[in-house]
C-alpha cells in the first residue's frame, strides 16, 4: 500500500459502538445507566475510551447503539461529542433501539442490534464496518487494524489479546494458524483451549472486530433469518465465519497504543465489580500501565465547568492531603487523608476521616471521623460521620455489596436502608 494511500481505508470505514448492555455484573453501578456510561479515571465515562481511540485513529464516522437505561449516555454524548462536523463527512449517529425492522422486537442481540441499522448504514456506503464494544479500557489504533484488515485479505478481522488461562471463560477463545487465519473459535468455553506456543494462557477476542461492509450485510441477512440464531456476534457470526474459513487474527500488540516499547498492551474488561475498582486504583500507580498523560492520544470527554481540588487545614491531627491519589476538579479534601485513592468530580471529604484504595464517585460527601478501606462508593452518596467500611466483613456484606475480592459497593439505597442521612 502507497504511503499517501495509508489511511484511505479509515475514511471508508464507519465504527459502530455497542452501548446497549445491561452490564449485571456491576450491580448496583447500573441501576441507573449503562454500563458504558459508568463514570471512571476520575473525570471520565467508560465509552470515552473507545471514542477517543476512534477519533485519533481517524475514524469520525460513529455510530452509537444503546437499548438499556440509556438516558444519561446519551446525555454525555450530546453535551461531550457533539463536536464533529456533518459537513466533513463526521459524526456521531445516536442509534437506540427503535423497532425499525420488527415492531415486536427490540435489539435482541448484538448482531441484530447492527443488522436493524442497516439502512442507515447502506446510506453512508462504507467500505468497511468497525463493531467495537463500548465498556472497555484500552488505547488502540484503529487505523493500524483496519490497514491489517486490508493487507490480509480477509473479510473479518478479530483483534485478540492473550490473557490468563483462569480467566479465559469470560472471552471468545481462539485459535490462528501461523498465517493468522482464525481456525477454533469458542465464546466464554467453560474448558479454554490454551496456545500451543503458551500454555498456561489463551488468545482471546476482545470484542473488536473489521468487517468487508457487503460482507457483513450478508452475513447479517443470512444470521437474521436464522430461527436457531441468538443473533450475537460471539456467540453466532464470528464462529460461522470461522468455520468457513473467512476470519483473520489481529494481536493488540500490532495496534496497541503506550508511551514506550516496554510498556505492557493494556486492555481491561471492567465489567465486574472487582475489575472496576482495581482498573480504577491502577491510575494511581507511579506509572500506571494506562497514561492518562499522553498528549498525543488524549482520552476526551465532557466534564462540568469546575473549580481546581482543595486541600485545607494543615494542622497535626487534621491535615487535608492526598498521596498517590487521583483527585478531580470540583473536590475539596478538608483535614483528612485520602491514600491510593480515585475521586471524582465534586467529592466533599470532610475532617478527621481516613480514607484508602477508594473509588469515590461524582458528588460524594464523606463525612466526619469516617474510615474507608476498599470501596467503591457510588455517585451522590453522603456517608455518616463516624461510618467504618472495609475493616468487618461481615458487617459489609450485612450493610452493603461485598465482592469475591473483599471490594465493598456502597449506593444511597444502601444506605437509605439502613437509616442513614442522605441530607
Amino acid at each position: 500500500m502507497k504511503k499517501s494511500d495509508l489511511h484511505q481505508p479509515v475514511r471508508q470505514t464507519i465504527a459502530l459502538v455497542l452501548a446497549g448492555g445491561r452490564g449485571s455484573r456491576l450491580h448496583a453501578l447500573t441501576e441507573h445507566c449503562a454500563k458504558p456510561a459508568v463514570h471512571f479515571g476520575g473525570k471520565f465515562r467508560i465509552i470515552d475510551f473507545v471514542l477517543s481511540n476512534c477519533l485519533n485513529s481517524g475514524v469520525h464516522r460513529i455510530g452509537v447503539l444503546t437499548q438499556y437505561k440509556s438516558h444519561s449516555l446519551l446525555r454525555h454524548l450530546q453535551h461531550g461529542w457533539s463536536f464533529l462536523r456533518n459537513e466533513f463527512n463526521e459524526f456521531i449517529d445516536l442509534l437506540p433501539a427503535q423497532q425499525r425492522v420488527d415492531e415486536d422486537a427490540w435489539y435482541r442481540g448484538t448482531a441484530d442490534a447492527v443488522y436493524q441499522n442497516l439502512d442507515i448504514l447502506r446510506e453512508h456506503r462504507p467500505g468497511y464496518i468497525l463493531v467495537l464494544a463500548g465498556d472497555h479500557v484500552y488505547k488502540m489504533d484503529y487505523a493500524m487494524l483496519i490497514e491489517d484488515h486490508v493487507a490480509q485479505g480477509g473479510q473479518c478481522t478479530v483483534a485478540c489479546i492473550e490473557v490468563p488461562l483462569a480467566q479465559a471463560t469470560a472471552f471468545g477463545v481462539m485459535s490462528a494458524d501461523e498465517t493468522g487465519r482464525i481456525t477454533r473459535f469458542e465464546e466464554k468455553p467453560a474448558c479454554p483451549q490454551p496456545m500451543a506456543q503458551r500454555p498456561g494462557w489463551a488468545l482471546a477476542s476482545m470484542g473488536v472486530y473489521v468487517f468487508d461492509a457487503e460482507y457483513l450485510f450478508e452475513a447479517l441477512k443470512a444470521d437474521i433469518s436464522d430461527p436457531r440464531s441468538s443473533h450475537d456476534f460471539g456467540k453466532d457470526l464470528i464462529p460461522a465465519m470461522v468455520s468457513r474459513g473467512e476470519a483473520m487474527a489481529h494481536p493488540f500488540t500490532l495496534s496497541c497504543v503506550k508511551t514506550s516499547p516496554e510498556a505492557p498492551s493494556y486492555w481491561r474488561d471492567v465489567g465486574t465489580v472487582d475489575a472496576y475498582w482495581s482498573t480504577n486504583i491502577d491510575l494511581t500507580a507511579t506509572i500506571p500501565e494506562l497514561d492518562l498523560y499522553d498528549q498525543a492520544w488524549p482520552i476526551w470527554t465532557y466534564q462540568d465547568t469546575l473549580p481546581p481540588a482543595k486541600f485545607v487545614f494543615d494542622d497535626d491531627g487534621r491535615r487535608g492531603m492526598a498521596v498517590d491519589s487521583l483527585v478531580a476538579g470540583g473536590c475539596i479534601v478538608s483535614g483528612s487523608v485520602v491514600r491510593r485513592s480515585v475521586v471524582f468530580t465534586g467529592v466533599h471529604i470532610q475532617s478527621f476521616s481516613t480514607i484508602e484504595e477508594a473509588v469515590i464517585l461524582p458528588g460524594a460527601d464523606i463525612g466526619q471521623h469516617c474510615t474507608l478501606h476498599k470501596v467503591v462508593i457510588d455517585e451522590g452518596c453522603r456517608i455518616p460521620d463516624g461510618m467504618v467500611i472495609g475493616f468487618d466483613a461481615e458487617a459489609d456484606a450485612r450493610r452493603f455489596y461485598r465482592s469475591p475480592a473483599g471490594v465493598v459497593l456502597v449506593t444511597n439505597s444502601m444506605l437509605a436502608a439502613l437509616g442513614g442521612s442522605l441530607q
